[in-house]
């Protein structure tokens, strides 16, 4: 199958988050084709396959995920570009990577594999799995849209969630009542002013309110208030958590539901270089050696209804996985 044409038939596959059983199968039908030495379908959740194949010893692992944001919508295509959800994030990565195997394979190589995992847009529950099932791998090259530029490193994700609690009372009576809202407010205004940390190679730590609910109605005072927020850490979570804490104290239950730290990467000579902000399922991946970030398309426009990837992109994407496994495995 064409490097496109196998693109859309990924992206034709509805793999939201927590629905990627389809597109694992259909990755690992894929994949007994090229017949590898060891197929794996493993179960990181109920009916959520992650991916793994092996071609001799897997000195170095190419690895992405399988599942995309919501909402899904099919693949189209013109003489420049592949468009629909996944097309840049990550199942044009997925397409690359088996197509840079099957050249690999057709030059006499080995000692490589695929691993590719559910759960990365949400709480990188597939890489937490293979990350108690290594392979011994050395090295592990992570897809991600870097424009094909290898990543120095990519911020952390410290995923909030804020509860307040307050009394109910009718509105025309405030004095009566405890506004779970005002709470919340308070506490979200606190933390829009944190001065956060910044790290000379991964800039500055940023902070998104992705989420708020609360209330009952216009004319009662709320009992309830929740948000969601997402920090972009550039080290460990330790000093923006006391932040958040001295914040939130006496106002709101402070709930942290993911915590990955920044990462510095790898590097190789010869090959151009930038930062991500994002963050990857790397610093769940700490068991499958040394890591590298590279894939083809922009951040810009994944997780949007303009989602796309360019063809020449993909194409250079596979020439640049199959330069970097050559060197991995010289070393």
């Amino acid at each position: 199958m064409h490097l496109f044409e196998l693109t859309r038939r990924l992206v034709d596959i509805d793999s939201t988050t927590g629905h990627e059983n389809e597109a694992a199968h259909f990755v690992a039908d894929y994949l007994r084709t090229l017949a590898p030495d060891a197929l794996a379908l493993e179960n990181a959740a109920p009916d959520r396959p992650n991916v793994f194949a092996a071609w001799g010893q897997p000195r170095v692992v190419l690895s992405t995920h399988l599942d995309t944001v919501p909402p899904f919508f099919p693949s189209s295509e013109d003489e420049i570009t592949i468009q629909g959800r996944g097309s840049c994030d990550a199942k044009g990565i997925v397409a690359a990577m088996i197509k840079t195997v099957e050249g690999l394979r057709t030059e006499g190589l080995s000692d490589f594999g695929l691993l590719f995992l559910v759960g990365e847009e949400r709480d990188s529950t597939g890489a937490q799995y293979a990350n108690h099932h290594p392979r011994g791998s050395e090295f592990l090259i992570n897809g991600e849209p870097t424009e094909n530029l290898l990543a120095l490193g990519s911020k952390g994700c410290l995923r909030i969630v804020l509860e307040a609690q307050g009394r109910m009372a009718h509105s025309a009576y405030p004095h009566l009542g405890e506004s779970a809202i005002d709470k919340l407010v308070t506490a979200l205004h606190r933390i829009a002013h944190i001065e956060w940390p910044h790290d000379a190679i991964l800039g500055p730590c940023t902070s998104n309110v992705g989420t708020i609910a609360g209330g009952r109605a216009p004319n009662v005072i709320p009992d309830h208030a929740r948000a969601e927020l997402l920090i972009r850490l550039v080290s460990d979570s330790v000093w923006v958590r006391r932040a958040v804490d001295e914040a939130c104290a006496g106002l709101v239950e402070v709930e942290y539901v993911l915590d990955l730290p920044a990462v510095h990467l790898g590097t190789l000579e010869g090959l151009d270089t930038t930062v991500v902000s994002f963050t990857t399922d790397i610093p769940s991946l700490t068991a499958w050696g040394k890591p590298y970030l590279l894939g083809p398309g922009s951040i810009s426009v994944a997780h949007t209804d303009r989602e796309h990837v360019a063809k020449r992109d993909l194409e250079r994407a596979v020439e640049l996985y199959s330069q970097i496994v050559k060197t991995l495995l010289l070393l």
